[in-house]
């Protein structure tokens, strides 16, 4: 009986493409890592100049921190689980008692660093919301709003450790087969009577506090987001046929609204499908090894793109970022040749050498740039 249940769930096509892409999700995982790691270093790094330091920014800095821990903890995993042995392997080299307690480190802080994010995530849409509900300006009011960001981040940071306190005690390594030189980690037996309560504490914990609820937050808080967008878009084309200048300012904001919303789409789309299949798997027999287990790469590659895929939407949809961006590549030029030889022709055909020092230009004004100096060394 209990066999036939467990066949219920299984799938011969999913089992497949699972084990093929097996061999090559630890070298997937490694590109995304190797980019995402100093992508988001980029990250923290452009949103902490002084003139980028919103409470916005800086909810989105300390998301980059957790993304990036996220991703550095994952590469030796991927490397030493999945390059260096066969996922399929289980050895006393593989499965040595200091390795694996860095799969259990790895397990538990990983679950950590993604229940920051996705909180962090719902902060975000939160603040957004009231910022465009009531957009009060004053120095006052921008300093109580960094004080709110600090708290929060602060809060969630403690609040998703202390969540995940029971999924700390659950996860133990016990010997194979009272084979001292290998370790495993020891089975949930979900879906079943002989689960224990830890274990069951932990896994609706998680999904509900680290899944679904921000999940639904975020959800609600992004239509809020979609409803103030399409009012401010109907104002602007009033004013639009009113003759009314719309000023660069209420563009950017508009923009910056549109990346929130892409990325906590993002979130909802990686997250809420691994919620819902962690309570699956504590309910059905079986659901576990025949689905969640065959999914667990595929679910881990879309988190990790996610963790990589900021920065590609700051720049896209970020005006101040990537000015500040190009001003700091500029800056780093200026440090590595304080001057340069520029030999331009006289009239007289003669050569003469100026020494100019590199000024940070942005990329659109450099050739206006160069033009401007080449006419006042000719004339």
């Amino acid at each position: 009986m209990n066999a036939s249940v467990s066949e219920i769930f299984r799938s011969e096509a999913l089992e497949k493409v699972s084990a093929n892409y097996m061999y090559y999700h630890g070298y997937v995982s490694l590109v995304v890592c190797l980019f995402g790691i100093p992508s988001n270093l980029i990250n923290i790094t452009v949103l902490t100049r002084r003139h980028m330091m919103t409470p916005f920014n800086f909810i989105l800095t300390w998301m980059a921190v957790s993304d990036m821990l996220t991703m550095i903890s994952y590469v030796p995993f991927a490397f030493h689980y999945y390059c260096s042995f066969s996922p399929y392997s289980v050895s006393p080299e593989k499965n040595s008692f200091p390795w694996m307690l860095f799969l259990l480190f790895h397990i538990n802080f990983t679950a950590t660093t993604h229940t920051v994010s996705i909180w962090l995530g719902v902060a975000l849409a939160i603040f957004r919301y009231v910022h465009l509900q009531s957009p009060s300006k004053g120095s006052l009011t921008h300093m109580r709003r960094k004080i709110r960001a600090r708290i929060v981040v602060f809060v969630i940071y403690v609040g998703s450790v202390l969540i995940l306190i029971p999924n700390f005690a659950s996860n133990k390594l016990v010997p194979l087969m009272n084979n001292s030189s290998i370790y495993i980690l020891e089975d949930f037996h979900l879906g079943t009577a002989s689960v224990k309560p830890v274990v069951m504490t932990n896994l609706l914990l998680y999904s509900v506090l680290a899944k679904f609820l921000p999940c639904v937050l975020i959800t609600v808080y992004g239509g809020l987001l979609l409803r103030i967008l399409h009012k401010k878009i109907k104002a602007k084309r009033r004013m639009w046929t009113n003759n009314n200048l719309i000023t660069q300012k209420s563009y950017d904001t508009t923009k910056n609204t549109y990346m929130l919303l892409v990325v906590i789409i993002l979130f909802v789309v990686t997250e809420l499908p691994q919620g819902i299949l962690i309570l699956l798997s504590l309910f059905l027999k079986g659901f576990f090894e025949c689905v969640y287990i065959p999914l667990g790469d595929a679910m881990d590659i879309l988190a990790l793109i996610n963790n990589a895929i900021n920065f590609f939407l700051y720049c896209i949809m970020s005006s101040d970022f990537r000015k500040t961006l190009a001003q700091m590549v500029c800056q780093l030029k200026r440090k590595r040749s304080k001057t340069r030889k520029i030999s331009l022709p006289t009239h007289n055909s003669k050569v003469r050498t100026l020494r100019l020092k590199c000024l940070c230009v942005l990329p659109y004004d450099h050739s206006r740039f160069c033009n401007k100096i080449y006419e006042f060394i000719i004339n």
